[in-house]
């Protein structure tokens, strides 16, 4: 009977984490009483960080239950990283982990179509949407950008997924064999090639606190997913160049034909096109800056996190 582990990233979640638990514990036992999963099977939370009582609940919980787990990282190293954590020490104990975030939007009533693709022959199963109903229209259209995005920079990534998946002992182990620094795990996970299978599942709204990913973190994903693992962007800047180059040209031709024939005040369209050239180059030094800056911290192999503690009864 194979050992499952939950995966979930915690930050500052005090107001969600008793719900979670309570929840997350009734699934995993019922599971394990169906002979689903071990009774060895746990439920493991990584602290990210966190500035609240996180920490101080995932302890009490772990005094209380051994199927609840612990591990502390020594700081916030944000939400991609602290999955990653979770998944390196849990491919000790685990033959799957699945991984969900701790606001409770994740259906985790789809686990056990998790476990029977596990079963079916799958390694990763893809925990997907069918709809983005609870979503503001705000946040449906900019995640929908988000996705339509990556795909036109020629990423592969699973539409709707963010991070909720079932991954075998052996893909987990071929995930870590990725040493990225700026990590982009839903870019990463499907370069594995194990074969997959996808489930579809309702979204629920937040039971309690703040969204973890604002607009602000949702970009800065996005950035990282387009920097590590395409070049489009700095082959969009020599195109750039190129028709800017021809557009100046001609421009320029076409202001001395005016300066000679009509006699024309040129200096408007000059200043303009002053300011038009300026931001193309700053924008196309910024790109160059993004991918020269992600280079010389991947060049430096620092370790992407360490560990304070880690909870758990064998």
């Amino acid at each position: 009977m194979n050992t499952l582990y939950f995966v979930v990233p915690c930050y500052n979640e005090q107001e969600v984490l008793p719900e979670t638990s309570k929840r997350l514990l009734a699934k995993l036992m019922d599971m394990i009483s169906k002979g689903m999963v071990a009774e060895d099977s746990r439920i493991l939370f990584v602290n990210d960080g966190s500035k609240d009582a996180t920490w101080s609940i995932i302890e009490e919980l772990h005094s209380q239950d051994e199927h609840y787990s612990g591990l502390k990282l020594s700081r916030n190293k944000g939400h991609q990283n602290a999955v990653l954590a979770g998944l390196t020490y849990a491919a000790k104990y685990a033959d799957i982990t699945i991984s969900l975030d701790a606001d409770l939007q994740d259906d985790i009533d789809a686990v056990d179509k998790f476990v029977e693709e596990y079963h079916n022959g799958a390694d990763i199963v893809y925990g997907v949407r069918s709809a983005r109903t609870t979503d503001t229209a705000f946040k449906r259209t900019t995640a929908q950008g988000f996705y339509k995005v990556l795909e036109a920079f020629g990423i592969e990534i699973v539409y709707n997924h963010a991070d909720y998946r079932l991954m075998s002992k052996r893909a987990v182990e071929a995930l870590l064999d990725f040493k990225e620094v700026n990590l982009f795990l839903r870019g990463i996970v499907p370069l594995i090639g194990f074969k997959t299978a996808k489930v579809e599942y309702e979204r629920h709204e937040r039971f309690a606190g703040e969204s973890k990913y604002p607009l602000k973190k949702m970009l800065n994903l996005a950035i990282d997913g387009i920097t590590s693992f395409s070049i489009k962007p700095i082959r969009f800047i020599t195109a750039a160049g190129v028709v800017t180059l021809g557009i100046s040209a001609i421009f320029f031709l076409w202001m001395i034909i005016n300066a000679i024939m009509w006699g024309l005040n040129a200096f408007l369209l000059v200043l303009f096109s002053m300011w038009f050239l300026s931001g193309i180059i700053l924008l196309s030094l910024g790109v160059v800056g993004e991918y020269v800056g992600r280079m010389y911290m991947e060049t430096k192999g620092r370790p992407r996190f360490f560990i304070d503690q880690f909870l758990n009864k064998d």
